[in-house]
């Protein structure tokens, strides 16, 4: 479980820092290819109204070259304290 929490932890963390890049580089000439990316997801929210309660459903991704790398980099780094703290 403490391992698991800890692979959670350092994707998360690689999914946040990639999206700072992304966001931080796009204006940037030489760096601007990091912020390239794909949306994917339900981009009109669905509706479900039941007279009493009404929901609504809707989730959209942003995928870009940054968060990629940084998810690959974090899991790996992740990998490498998982395997360290089971010694």
């Amino acid at each position: 479980m403490k391992k698991t929490l800890i692979m959670v932890f350092f994707i998360c963390s690689g999914i946040v820092l990639g999206s700072l890049i992304a966001i931080l580089v796009k204006d940037v000439s030489f760096l601007n290819w990091l912020s390239f990316g794909l949306d994917f997801g339900i981009t009109s929210p669905l509706v479900l109204n039941l007279s009493v309660l009404t929901l609504t459903f809707g989730a959209t991704f942003r995928l870009t070259v940054a968060v990629v790398i940084f998810v690959i980099l974090f899991a790996l780094i992740g990998f490498a304290v998982v395997r360290r703290a089971g010694r």
